[in-house]
């Protein structure tokens, strides 16, 4: 069986396997060797190097570098992931993020569940966005650690919180602070795309192609993206309005009291009434709507950090893109569920 190189030298180890005769059964029974990995032809400790060297390049290339097939470098990478998670077992949350994640076209989605203070994933499965597939998760996690779940960080899917207060009713929603600066950047686009329609003329080319300048913060802009900025909203009253009610908005999670942050929506509402933005108007409704749920992040007890959910999304995409896509649902979820864990 192979071993661990040894530099550029592979290793192999020629040993005698004893068989015996069960005098209990009859059979024929083969000893146990602990160090052998699943498939015999291999150590657990060249396994475990393999599982290494695919955390950070793809199975193909791995294959190519040690000189073995595609099929073997996966089965010796997915026993090293269950190794991963034998060691360091999934803990019993306390805040949890909750988002979906699109595999591929044609709306097929998993639920992605973390742990928020450990900063791990805890859960990748489901059969689409739906309340029975969050259902799952806290099937697996037992009654008992659901009780123990203070507060579900999630987007305003109502799916999700259907079974969030199902399962785990003592937990506080809290809609996450990047999906609800998404919809507004959807409404901010709308009104952009509608002046470009309403206006003719050589004005036209100061709002053709600045989407991206448009809805990017204006720390994230270049010097020419700043320059772009100044002159289109120079140029449009409407844009310019929009523009400054959306970095605003951004001025509602500062709030340590409920009261504050009310107070300062609701002038933030009223600001829209001679505005003519359609699109900001249904906006505002729609955080009329789940305010509890905004609401949740002036209390100090439910400081988590937000941006991990869509951080791990974006680590679940590249391991995706790495790969040309990934076929086998279970390896991926091994690779989602793992793509935190320390290296053993």
């Amino acid at each position: 069986m192979r071993d661990k190189s040894c530099g550029d030298v592979r290793v192999y180890l020629d040993l005698e396997i004893r068989r015996v005769l069960c005098r209990r059964c009859g059979a024929v029974r083969q000893e146990k060797l602990l160090f052998l990995a699943d498939n015999p032809f291999y150590t657990k400790r060249f396994a475990h190097y393999v599982g290494r060297r695919c955390r950070s390049a793809t199975v193909k290339d791995v294959a190519k570098e040690l000189r073995l097939d595609w099929s073997t470098v996966k089965a010796l990478e997915i026993q090293y992931m269950k190794a991963q998670l034998k060691r360091y077992p999934p803990p019993k949350p306390r805040i949890i993020g909750i988002d979906e994640l699109s595999l591929r076209k044609g709306h097929v989605y998993r639920v992605v569940v973390s742990d928020l203070d450990r900063r791990r994933p805890l859960f990748f499965g489901g059969q689409g966005r739906s309340e029975a597939s969050l259902d799952l998760f806290y099937e697996g996690l037992g009654k008992r650690a659901s009780g123990r779940i203070r507060l579900a960080v999630m987007d305003m899917w109502k799916a999700f919180e259907a079974s969030t207060r199902e399962n785990a009713p003592q937990a506080a929603i809290l809609y996450d602070k990047f999906h609800v600066l998404r919809h507004l950047n959807e409404a901010l686009d709308k009104v952009r795309r509608s002046e470009y329609a309403r206006i003719k003329g050589p004005d036209r080319r100061f709002i053709k192609g600045q989407k991206y300048t448009l809805l990017s913060s204006r720390e994230n802009l270049t010097l020419n993206g700043r320059a772009s900025l100044q002159r289109l909203l120079k140029k449009n009253k409407r844009l310019y309005t929009a523009y400054l009610l959306k970095e605003s908005f951004e001025q509602l999670w500062s709030y340590r009291k409920e009261a504050w942050a009310r107070r300062f929506f609701d002038n933030w509402r009223e600001s829209l009434k001679s505005q003519r933005l359609p699109s900001y108007v249904k906006f505002a409704e729609m955080i009329e709507r789940h305010w509890d749920g905004i609401a949740a992040y002036c209390r100090p007890e439910n400081k988590a950090a937000l941006g991990y959910v869509e951080g791990l999304n974006n680590k679940i995409r590249v391991l995706q893109r790495r790969a040309y896509g990934l076929r086998d649902e279970e390896y991926l979820r091994l690779k989602v569920l793992t793509c935190t864990l320390p290296a053993i």
